[in-house]
């Protein structure tokens, strides 16, 4: 049967999100052995850590049990399906070589090696957050890596990608819908790491059973249509394999969670989706397509900000998510409503950058 360009172009976005979901189904038994054999999560509950958290709100919502008891390093199963995915269609074109299994790989130097290198290093040094507070023999290590240096290995990631845009890609322009480019000449380099490190911030939301792999399965659904539509295929492939992973680590995350994301998880899908972004020169959209992410840093800001300058809770708790847990939100409610926003945002925003070119 003659396949058309664009039917194949579909089958190379597609077939990575099936591998990578099948991938990480089949290793997350040994997976999981392996983290609970080792006992991968907190040593301590947060809510003996610190008197704030001993708050009647906090304590409503926490759940002790599972912060003691459920690995916190379950974001490998995402990254590792994506690895294995890259491996087998290698493998596939090395041992059936022909035009067909050579052109399923979507590993391209301008489209998907910068995003998958962050992927992978922003991961490991989120990995090694983790295995801190696991391992932690002291308070300190307990913690994890102080917050000011985990921020700073973020900013000097997004300084490394921002130059290589810059210089490597000439990149000194951002696309805004209905209008055209606005070039930033020099500021573009500061402007890419504030949105690295504003995205980042969203990860905040992996604070409930499946909240936040549904949130970024959503982002990264939106970024895969429309780097499809600016035919990026390889790029949309790339989404697309996180978007498998992701749903592998979901099928174990619905609660009672098998394991959590943790920041090998949050780290390393954050800093990449502002990555995707910049490569389909859509980062003004983001606040729209991860609109649940966006929101979420937020509302920890202006928490902050009012108790600090004007002794005031403006939520419950925060972020706004365990807001909604502390006024009687069942869990699921708060997680599928998350979901439901997610979704429409997503589509609004993939809406805005096809309509918008």
């Amino acid at each position: 049967m003659e396949m058309t360009i664009s039917a194949f172009d579909i089958i190379k976005v597609l077939l990575p999100a099936v591998l990578s979901f099948l991938v990480g189904i089949l290793i997350t038994p040994t997976l999981t052995n392996f983290m609970y054999k080792h006992r991968m999560w907190r040593g301590a509950s947060r809510s003996k850590e610190n008197t704030e958290a001993m708050s009647k709100d906090f304590q409503k919502i926490h759940n002790e049990a599972g912060e003691v008891s459920t690995p916190r390093t379950g974001g490998a199963l995402v990254w590792l399906s994506i690895i294995a995915t890259i491996i087998i269609l290698y493998v596939i074109s090395i041992v059936f070589p022909n035009d067909v299994t050579e052109k399923l790989s979507f590993l391209s130097r301008n489209q998907t090696l910068l995003p998958l290198g962050v992927l992978l290093f922003a991961s490991l040094v989120g990995l090694a957050d983790d295995l801190l507070q696991i391992y932690g023999k002291s308070k300190e290590m307990s913690n994890g890596i102080p917050r000011k240096l985990r921020i700073l290995v973020v900013l000097l990631i997004a300084a490394v990608c921002a130059w290589w845009f810059y210089f490597k890609l000439s990149m000194l322009s951002i696309h805004i819908p209905f209008y055209g480019e606005l070039n930033l000449g020099l500021l573009f380099i500061p402007f890419f790491m504030v949105v690295v490190l504003g995205v980042f911030s969203g990860s905040v939301i992996d604070g409930i059973d499946g909240l936040a792999a549904g949130v970024m399965i959503a982002a990264y659904a939106a970024y895969m249509i429309i780097a499809y539509s600016q035919n990026q295929i390889d790029l949309a492939a790339f989404c697309a394999v996180i978007m498998g992973g992701l749903l592998a680590f979901l099928w174990f995350n619905i609660p009672p969670a098998r394991f959590y994301l943790g920041e090998t998880g949050m780290l390393g899908l954050t800093v990449t989706l502002a990555i995707v972004a910049f490569l389909t020169r859509e980062v003004i959209l983001i606040p729209i397509i991860a609109f649940p992410l966006f929101i979420t840093s937020l509302s920890s800001s202006v928490q902050m900000f009012s108790k600090k300058y004007f002794g005031v809770k403006v939520l419950r708790i925060a972020p706004l998510h365990h807001h909604f847990e502390a006024i009687g939100w069942p869990r699921y409610k708060v997680t599928m409503r998350y979901w439901v926003i997610a979704i429409i945002t997503a589509l609004l925003g993939t809406i805005i950058s096809i309509l918008g070119k």
